[in-house]
């Protein structure tokens, strides 16, 4: 039976609270009744654990110390559901390509090439991490402090582009970012099978930045909204 919109948007509801509930293992709650529905336990997942550390929007601007940085790096990288979905998005498009295509298919070469997206991601946001700290530059998404869909898509898009500088007020190109990416691809035409140019690698990452990137980043400005909308606006519990 085909699936309807309501339907897909609460399998997908589904999907990142039980990725949620996997990264939640510091302070474990006692278990809840099954019958208190997914909407319920939704409320009490923090949005950091579906798009990571971020800026709410009614939040001033903070220069990160050297242990916040680490702090943020490690949740970007390996505790946030957001992350391991966009890796798994993005093998699953290489899998409908079907490259490289001696990975064959089926589940083993799709788990082959999530492996190798994520590691990729895994060197990206190292390098960029690196880089951000090096020049005092803000490695965390802020939302947008202004209403409206297109403000807000326009502010996502261009977030991946610029950053703040140690000032928190001054725009910066996003070099490490796309610097990280370009040097992750590079590195990942040493485990891509075939013959591979480097540079080549290097640039296709950099422009996947450009493209992915500005979607997740348009991801993480509603994805708020989106959980307000599927919890009946109950979402979150606490104050952002």
């Amino acid at each position: 039976m085909p699936l309807n919109t309501r339907s897909l948007v609460y399998l997908a509801a589904e999907f990142l609270l039980l990725c949620g509930l996997c990264f939640a293992q510091q302070n474990p709650t006692p278990e809840t009744p099954k019958e208190e529905g997914l909407t319920n336990k939704l409320v009490d997942l923090p949005a950091e654990w579906l798009i990571g550390p971020y800026i709410p929007s009614t939040h001033p601007l903070r220069p990160l110390t050297l242990e916040q940085r680490r702090d943020v790096f490690l949740r970007q990288t390996f505790l946030t559901a957001g992350s391991y979905m966009a890796r798994m998005f993005s093998a699953g498009v290489d899998q409908a390509r079907g490259v490289p295509k001696e990975w064959g298919g089926g589940m083993e070469g799709y788990g082959t090439r999530f492996g190798s997206r994520y590691g990729q991601f895994v060197i990206t946001n190292a390098l960029q991490s690196a880089g951000n700290a090096a020049l005092g530059y803000e490695s965390r998404y802020d939302l947008c402090k202004c209403s409206g869909f297109w403000a807000r898509s326009k502010h996502a898009i261009a977030r991946n582009f610029y950053t703040y500088n140690f000032t928190e007020r001054e725009k910066r190109s996003q070099i490490p970012l796309f610097a990280g990416a370009f040097g992750a691809g590079m590195i990942s035409s040493v485990w891509l099978p075939g013959h591979r140019s480097a540079w080549e690698d290097g640039a296709y990452a950099a422009l996947g930045q450009a493209a992915y990137g500005s979607g997740i980043n348009w991801v993480s400005e509603f994805a708020i909204d989106i959980l307000r909308k599927v919890t009946g606006k109950r979402y979150p519990t606490t104050p952002q």
